[in-house]
């Protein structure tokens, strides 16, 4: 394995590739082009942006600032001004990618879910510590850790304001899916999605509860569901062979209780990841579709002035948002990314490892799979402790 140059291989720029030009390709495209803009740091160069269609890629890559296209991921892993692989790819292709990058000497970021499989995942962290040893770093894309407002969640949770966490709501729903007559994508096959709503949403539901509580789900119990048997795809009617909601609760190991909920056939509901925290002294309650509010209820305060206030996250004080905007010009969805790409630059700069790590997306992925288990099971609970 190469070892890696932390000041990047061109007059210390970082030289990034970003595998994947479609919906995260976008979103992480906008991010490396306006991270120097916004955060400073390490310089990044925008070297090549790689896609299966030729013609397709090369337009992208023009339109989001990309010094060329490319549509061979092995040439890009040899070149030596290719310092960081972004892997914005469908997840059959996470696991062959990541190890192929890490073992060229490449930092790596792989959207979330980390991998298709638990055996994917497994193998990808341990070629992650492995690379480690020789400073090659990776992360897993896990972006809404970067929200503002959830970054603060954690710090209350962390400080105590909230006092013993008792139980927590997430769910996270969509309504893309809610036409049955919507066309077959990879998305909806198990040989290229791994999972639906599973691998697409609930791994952003676990990761939150681990980061959100500082520890990892213990024991989980659920339910899937596929609402739509069959899609029209090009040769006519498909199988549908991926879950299209899952329903679970889950338990820390601490004694919190999680209900946890994903869809992509709630209708009316377009990105609503709605996370409540109870806690003995107050509680917290987020809803994506108003990313910018967090509302704290706080338990303490004088009898009938109690409720819950909300805080409108874009003071300098809140995380994220020295980078920004004055005080009441709200961010959006896609600052996250940026967010996202200024963390990981200043960690492969700095030589330390960045958050979360492949193994976090174990974690997640671990927690995901042992749901599948359960489901198989008649909802029976799962037992995963001996992994945490």
């Amino acid at each position: 394995m190469a070892s890696a140059d932390t000041t990047g291989t061109t007059g210390g720029t970082l030289g990034v590739a970003v595998v994947g030009y479609s919906f995260m390709g976008k979103a992480h495209s906008n991010a490396w082009r306006n991270v120097n803009a916004f955060y400073g740091g390490p310089p990044v160069a925008q070297r090549v942006l790689v896609g299966r269609d030729e013609e397709q890629v090369a337009q992208a890559a023009a339109r989001f600032g990309w010094e060329e296209s490319s549509t061979d991921w092995r040439t890009v892993l040899e070149r030596d001004d290719v310092d960081i692989v972004d892997i914005c790819a469908p997840g059959h292709l996470h696991a062959e990618l990541a190890t192929a990058a890490l073992e060229a000497g490449k930092h790596v970021i792989v959207e979330k879910p980390l991998a298709n499989t638990l055996t994917e995942a497994e193998d990808m962290a341990a070629a992650a510590r492995k690379a480690r040893a020789a400073g090659v770093h990776s992360m897993v894309g896990f972006n809404y850790r970067r929200l503002p407002a959830l970054t603060e969640a954690k710090r209350m949770v962390a400080d105590g304001t909230l006092g013993t966490i008792r139980q927590v709501k997430i769910s996270y729903l969509q309504d893309w899916l809610a036409d049955a007559g919507a066309p077959m994508s990879w998305r909806l096959r198990s040989e290229t999605a791994g999972s639906g709503a599973l691998g697409d949403l609930a791994s952003h539901a676990v990761d939150q509860i681990h980061y959100l509580l500082g520890e990892p789900v213990t024991s989980v119990s659920g339910t899937v569901e596929t609402f739509v048997k069959e899609r029209p795809g090009d040769d006519g009617p498909e199988p549908v062979t991926v879950d299209d909601a899952a329903w679970a609760t889950a338990r820390t190991a601490s004694g919190t209780v999680a209900s946890l909920e994903v869809s992509r056939y709630a209708t009316g509901r377009k990105n609503a990841l709605q996370i409540e925290i109870y806690g003995s002294a107050g509680s917290l309650t987020f809803d994506l579709e108003s990313l910018n509010e967090l509302h704290y209820y706080d338990a303490g305060a004088a009898g009938g002035r109690q409720g819950f206030s909300r805080i409108l996250m874009t003071e300098e004080e809140h995380p994220y948002l020295k980078a920004w905007w004055p005080t009441g010009h709200i961010l959006g969805w896609d600052h996250t990314f940026t967010s996202q790409a200024a963390d990981f630059i200043t960690a492969v700069a700095a030589g330390t490892a960045p958050i979360p790590s492949f193994e976090d997306g174990l974690a997640v992925q671990r927690v995901l799979t042992s749901l599948q288990d359960s489901a198989a099971k008649a909802s029976a609970v799962v037992d995963i402790s001996h992994w945490t």
